[in-house]
C-alpha cells in the first residue's frame, strides 16, 4: 500500500520545493511499502494504515518538514513507524517531561547487555526524540518557540548523559570496582559540568555538548577485581562516556563532545579532583577561563558535588570589586572577535560573522563577568535570563534589550533551519537555491531575499551594540578631542615615541613642543624605563597593558605645568607596579585615577 495521491494537501509548500516534496513522497511510499510486506508476513495491519489516519493539518506539517530537514526526511524513511507513534504519545505538539524521558530511556539501557548495545540504544533513543524536536521547532505548535527547543535539545543531552553514566558504572562494578566514600561517608561519582550553551540550558539544535569532569576526593576504588586509583577510575569512565555519546556508528550519534575548556585544555587531565581544580584556578586561571565558566552547570553524576565545586569556585569567576584586569581582557577578545570577523567568508557565518550570534553573547556575558560580583543577579548560567536583568540593575537601557533579544532569537532561529537541514552543526548560510528556498520555509518568509533583508537588518543593531560594549579609552579621548585653538598631541604621536619609532630628534622635538624643559632628560627616561629588565621581562598580558597605558600617561603628563617633575616621578610609581598588572588596566580604564595620580606625583615627592 502507499500513500494516495493527494495525500498531502495542495500548496503547502512554494512552486520551488515541490519537486522536494515528490521526491520525499517517494521515498516514503518505498519504505512504507516494505514495512507493510513485513507487517503481512507477521500478520499485523499495515503501517500506511496508520498514516491515513492524519489528519489534514498533520499532513500539512508533515509535508513541510520533511521538505525542510533532509534530517526528518531520512529519519522517518528509516523507521517508518515512529510517526504515528509520536503522535499518538502527543511528542509532536509538547516536549516530554524530563522524568518521561528518563523512564523511556531506562527502560531502552535495561535491555543493553554490553557497550555496542548501549551505544545503539542511546541513538535509537537520540534520532526518535530529534525527529519530535525538529518537527515542533518547525511547525511551531502553542508553546513552542526557539527558547523552548533549545531548552528541549539541552534536556535530551542531560538525560542521555545520566543514562549512559548510570549504566556505565553498573557495568563496569564488578572490574573496577565503585570509589571510596568521601570523608564525611557521601558516596562519590563523576561530577559532569556543562560548559557553554549545555549549562545555560540553551542548546542549538544539532550543538556539541562542553563538559568538564571533577571528582571529589582522592582515594582507591572498592569491590571489584581490580583496584584503580580514584584519578585512573574517574579518566577511564570519562573515556568510556565520551565514547558512548561522541562516537558514530552505524546508527549516527548522541552527541558531538568537545573537552577543551577543562583546565590545561587538551593538553591536561581529562578529569580533576575538586582540589586540584581550585589549585589550578586560584593560581594558573585566566581570564577567559573566567568567561567559560559563566555558564557551568551540573549537569550529570553527582549533581550536589558539582554544586559544592562551583560554590567554591565562585570568588574566581565572580569579582567583588570593578575588576578593571576583566575589562581589558574582554576587550582583548573584542578585537579577537573583530579581528575574525574580517576574514574572508565570515560574512556567510550567522555566528561568527559581524553582527552574529557570538556578539549578542558577549554583550551579555561581558555584564555578567565585571558586574556579576556586585550584583548577584548576573550569577545566572541562562543567557536568556541574564539579558532580561540588564536593564533594572542600570547596565543598558530597556530599548536595547527591546532590539537585542529578538534579534538574538531570529539568529537562533535561523541557526536552528540551517542545523534541521542535514543535522549538521552549521551556522552558514546555504549557497544552493533549492537550500535557501528550504530555509526561508522553515523561517515562514515568503523567500530568500526576504531572509537576507531581515538577516542585514538584525546584523546592523547588533554589529553597533557590540561596537558601544567596553570602548577603547583611545576611543573616548579621540571623539572628546580638544578645545578649540590647543595643539594637543595625538595618543598615536605619544605611542610612537613610547615604542621608539621616532628618531631621536622628532622625539626630542615632540617634547619640547608638549612643554618639558629638558626634552633630552625626559627622553633618556623613557628609554631607560622601556628598556629595562622589569619592562623586557613582563608577560605578554602585562606587556600589552603597559604599552596601552603609556601614552595616556604621557599625554597625562604633558597636561601638567611642570611635566619634566610629574615624568620623572610617576615612571618609578609605575615600576613598582609593573607585575600587578591590574593597576595598570586601572588607570588605563579610569581617567580620573590617572588624573589623581599626576596630580599627587606633582605634589609630592614621596
Amino acid at each position: 500500500m502507499s500513500l494516495p495521491h493527494g495525500f498531502f494537501p495542495a500548496n503547502t509548500v512554494p512552486a520551488a520545493l515541490q519537486g522536494a516534496l515528490n521526491h520525499a513522497e517517494e521515498r516514503l511510499n518505498e519504505s512504507l511499502a516494505q514495512a507493510d510486506s513485513l507487517a503481512e508476513m507477521r500478520g499485523q495491519a499495515p503501517l500506511t494504515q496508520s498514516w491515513l489516519e492524519l489528519d489534514t493539518n498533520r499532513r500539512r506539517h508533515l509535508a513541510r518538514v520533511m521538505t525542510v530537514s533532509t534530517f526528518a526526511l531520512d529519519t522517518l524513511v528509516r523507521h517508518p513507524d515512529w510517526l504515528p507513534q509520536l503522535a499518538a504519545g502527543g511528542e509532536l505538539d509538547v516536549a516530554p517531561a524530563t522524568d518521561a524521558l528518563t523512564t523511556w530511556l531506562g527502560q531502552r539501557l535495561e535491555k543493553a547487555e554490553n557497550e555496542a548495545a548501549l551505544h545503539a540504544a542511546l541513538r535509537t533513543f537520540r534520532q526518535e526524540r530529534m525527529l519530535g524536536i525538529v518537527w515542533r521547532d518547525l511547525v511551531r505548535p502553542s508553546g513552542v518557540d526557539m527558547w523552548n527547543t533549545a531548552a528541549a535539545v539541552a534536556q535530551l543531552a542531560e538525560v542521555s548523559l545520566e543514562g549512559a553514566l548510570g549504566w556505565l558504572e553498573k557495568h563496569l562494578a564488578p572490574r573496577w570496582g565503585s570509589p571510596a566514600p568521601r570523608a564525611d561517608g557521601q558516596q562519590q561519582r563523576l561530577v559532569v559540568l556543562g560548559m557553554g550553551k549545555l549549562g545555560a540550558g540553551e542548546l542549538n539544535l544539532s550543538s556539541d555538548i562542553d563538559l568538564v569532569f571533577a571528582y571529589p576526593e582522592q582515594g582507591e576504588t572498592q569491590g571489584g577485581s581490580k583496584t584503580l586509583e580514584h584519578q585512573e577510575y574517574f579518566t577511564r569512565l570519562g573515556q568510556k562516556l565520551i565514547a558512548a555519546l561522541d562516537a558514530v556508528t552505524a546508527d549516527g550519534f548522541v552527541f558531538r563532545v568537545d573537552m577543551r575548556l577543562r583546565p590545561l585544555g587538551e593538553g591536561g587531565p581529562l578529569v580533576g579532583s575538586f582540589a586540584s581544580l581550585a589549585a589550578y584556578y586560584q593560581n594558573q586561571g585566566r581570564e577567559w577561563e573566567r568567561y567559560a565558566l559563566l555558564k557551568a552547570r551540573p549537569v550529570a553524576g553527582d549533581l550536589a558535588a558539582g554544586q559544592e565545586l562551583l560554590e567554591g569556585l565562585r570568588p574566581f569567576i565572580y569579582r567583588k570589586y570593578l575588576d578593571f584586569g576583566a575589562i581589558e581582557s574582554l576587550r582583548e577578545l573584542k578585537s579577537l572577535i573583530n579581528r575574525e570577523v574580517k576574514r574572508r567568508g565570515m560574512q556567510a557565518n550567522i555566528k561568527l560573522g559581524s553582527g552574529g550570534i557570538r556578539e549578542v553573547e558577549f554583550v551579555v556575558q561581558a555584564f555578567q563577568l565585571i558586574r556579576g560580583g556586585r550584583d548577584t543577579e548576573l550569577q545566572v548560567t541562562s543567557l536568556r535570563t541574564a539579558m532580561a536583568r540588564l536593564p533594572a540593575l542600570g547596565l543598558l537601557p530597556h530599548s536595547v534589550i527591546d532590539e537585542l533579544a529578538p534579534d538574538y532569537v531570529f539568529l537562533r532561529e535561523l541557526e536552528h533551519v540551517l542545523q534541521a537541514l542535514d543535522d549538521r552543526q552549521t551556522q552558514c548560510l546555504p549557497e544552493a537555491d533549492i537550500d535557501r528556498a528550504r530555509v526561508a520555509l522553515g523561517l515562514n518568509l515568503p523567500d530568500w531575499a526576504a531572509v537576507m533583508a531581515q538577516l542585514d537588518a538584525v546584523r546592523e543593531r547588533v554589529r553597533q551594540h557590540f561596537d558601544a560594549v567596553i570602548a577603547e579609552p583611545e576611543e573616548e579621548f579621540d571623539e572628546a578631542g580638544v578645545a578649540e585653538g590647543e595643539q594637543a598631541l595625538s595618543l598615536e604621536e605619544w605611542r610612537a615615541l613610547w615604542c621608539a619609532e621616532l628618531e631621536e630628534s622628532e622625539a626630542l622635538a615632540l617634547l619640547d613642543e608638549a612643554g618639558f624643559a629638558q626634552p633630552k632628560t625626559a627622553l633618556q627616561s623613557l628609554v631607560a624605563q622601556r628598556q629595562s629588565r622589569q619592562v623586557q621581562g613582563m608577560q605578554r598580558i602585562g606587556y600589552e597593558r603597559l604599552e596601552a597605558l603609556m601614552p595616556l600617561l604621557l599625554d597625562a603628563v604633558a597636561e601638567h605645568a611642570a611635566p619634566d617633575t610629574a615624568l620623572a616621578r610617576v615612571l618609578p610609581l609605575i615600576e613598582a607596579v609593573l607585575r600587578r598588572t591590574a593597576y595598570l588596566a586601572l588607570l588605563r580604564e579610569n581617567p580620573e585615577a590617572l588624573g589623581h595620580l599626576m596630580r599627587l606625583c606633582v605634589a609630592s615627592p614621596w
